[in-house]
Formats: C-alpha cells, structure tokens, sequence
C-alpha cells in the first residue's frame, strides 16, 4: 500500500508564496516520478510540474514557469512544490502523484500511479 499525503496548503494573499509537501509512505520507491497537479471547480485536473527520481529533470506547465519550483528529497520521501507570485487563478486543489517508471509523458494524468488526497489552495485578490 502506497499512501501520499499533500500538506501547506492555505490562503495566501496575491503575490504571496506557499511551500506544498507531499509525503510518501508505505511500498514506495525512490525511483518514481513525482508530479503535482490541480483542480479548480467545474475544471480539469491539470498537470503542473513534475520531477525524475533523482531530481535533474524537471518538467513545468508553461503557465507555471518561473514561478513554481519542484523538488525532492528522497532520504525524507518528500517532494515539495515552492510557489511564488501567487495569482488569483492559481486557487484550486492541489494534487501530487507518483508514477513507476519508464515514463513517456510526465504531463499525462494517466502515467500516474498513486494520487493523494489533495489540499487546498487559496489566493485571494
């Protein structure tokens, strides 16, 4: 049993920042691809950012880069998500994934294997 547990979500001002963690427990594998994606009321879910097992890939929707950072730390079986300049628009509910590997579309929804509960983000204006 594989469990991921996204935690940092909150409300936050425009412009601000907001660190999300995502915690992986139980039969896990260093080697996965971690991804984050989010989902809006009435939207679908959409991928955000994504990372190889040992963190020198990296993989950004346009519509987050520069302004989002994923990384990993595999000892702690933690990625994180660094958000900054926060936009209105961002609000949604953010998701992280893992994907066995080999993967041939880290934006696909479909690579991914596991999925956690979700938590929330909030920008106000």
């Amino acid at each position: 049993q594989v469990q991921l547990v996204e935690s940092g979500g909150g409300l936050v001002q425009a412009g601000g920042s907001l660190r999300l963690s995502c915690g992986a427990s139980g039969r896990t594998c260093s080697s996965w691809t971690m991804g984050w994606f989010r989902q809006s009321p009435g939207k679908e879910r959409e991928f955000i950012a994504a990372i190889n097992w040992s963190g020198s890939n990296t993989y950004y929707a346009d519509f987050v880069k520069g302004r989002f950072t994923i990384s990993r730390d595999n000892a702690k079986k933690t990625v994180y998500l660094q958000m900054n300049g926060l936009k209105p628009e961002d609000t949604a509910v953010y998701y992280c994934a893992a994907a066995i590997p080999p993967v041939t579309a880290w934006g696909s929804k479909a690579e991914y294997d596991y999925w956690g509960q979700g938590t929330q983000v909030t920008v106000s204006s």
